[in-house]
């Protein structure tokens, strides 16, 4: 708690100051998609909390209107309209452009990877931002991380998961890398739009689906269909967000307006971390009522999801090099902060 205040004071002196040169301001018109209806708990509202505070900070003259899901580009597929310049901006997790780019999966969420304090630390004081800014630079966009996610649960599904002999053939919802551990398991898997997902389980074409912490998966109502509801989350044990900019309405953004959008990233960053921790375990409590099984991973399974990933990550440096530059500057992250991680904290 000591840590949030520091930075939420920060924050707040550094608008104070950006505030002061608001009447200097040249007037600022955007268009903002965000991947996530307003509605969804957590993360939902980050975006346009986002238009908000840019409004406020600048007297009005730098106004971001928000689009909803779907009003502009469909929900996940926003990379081609901030690249192209149809919108200004978009909000969304890296995990939904692996299309564009597989190596992008790595800014958002890795398996048996860092928590929140250690990605951010790789992201902000390692080569994590820079590399990633590297890669969208060279579609015409700019990419802020603006919110981080605590673990999210194993997945939700419609039948209880006893070995790893239940996975096969199953049709699942899955983001980015945990995706490719799962199809070693005969695990079908796609990407849908948090929006998407309630249909295809109440349809059936999905048997089960991984999207995001307990409070988020409530909203988009998967307990009411799949009722086991499987913890740890071991392929995301932290989840950036991103705000991705185009190059060309970044770079025409003063020195002060461009503090702003950073300063409301940073904002979400410690918001949404501090949401998404306090606003777990209600939630759970009420999955239980309404007939949720909320049951644990066997130590075995996990083992074997580990194994897979060493295999999965193996494959996936060697195809892509973008990959392997990104993995090797995580890896050697990680294994410095060892010597600190493994020994600074009560387990």
């Amino acid at each position: 708690m000591k840590k949030l205040a520091v930075i939420s004071g920060l924050a707040l002196a550094l608008t104070i100051g950006v505030s002061t040169v608001a009447n200097a301001q040249e007037r600022v018109r955007w268009r903002m998609h965000s991947a996530y209806a307003k509605a969804m708990p957590v993360a939902g509202a980050t975006a346009f909390q986002i238009g908000d505070e840019v409004k406020l900070l600048s007297d009005g003259k730098f106004d971001i209107r928000v689009f909803e899901p779907g009003a502009i580009v469909a929900g996940t597929q926003y990379y081609d309209a901030v690249s192209k310049g149809a919108v200004d901006a978009a909000y969304g997790s890296p995990g939904f452009n692996v299309g564009k780019n597989s190596a992008y999966a790595f800014f958002a969420a890795v398996p048996f990877g860092p928590g929140a304090g250690e990605m951010l630390a790789w992201l902000r004081y390692g080569d994590g931002l820079k590399l990633a800014q590297e890669m969208y630079a060279r579609d015409n966009i700019h990419m802020l991380p603006c919110g981080i996610l605590p673990p999210e649960s194993g997945g939700w599904f419609r039948k209880e998961i006893k070995s790893l002999d239940d996975l096969r053939g199953l049709k699942m919802r899955f983001l980015g890398l945990g995706a490719k551990v799962m199809e070693e398991f005969g695990v079908s898997t796609q990407l849908l739009a948090p929006g998407e997902i309630y249909q295809a389980l109440e349809l059936g074409t999905l048997d089960g689906a991984e999207q995001s912490v307990p409070a988020i998966d409530r909203g988009l109502g998967f307990y009411q269909i799949a009722k086991f509801n499987y913890f740890p989350g071991w392929h995301q044990q932290s989840t950036v967000q991103e705000l991705l900019v185009n190059k060309d309405s970044w770079n025409k953004l003063n020195a002060a307006q461009k503090a702003m959008i950073e300063l409301s990233c940073d904002r979400a960053l410690v918001d949404q971390l501090a949401a998404g921790e306090a606003g777990q375990y209600a939630i759970m409590r009420q999955n239980e009522a309404d007939g949720v099984q909320i049951k644990m991973w066997p130590a075995e399974m996990l083992a074997a999801f580990s194994t897979a990933w060493d295999k999965v990550i193996k494959q996936e440096v060697a195809q892509n090099p973008d990959s392997a530059k990104v993995w090797d500057s995580l890896s050697k992250f990680r294994e410095d902060y060892k010597i600190w991680g493994e020994r600074a904290y009560l387990k």
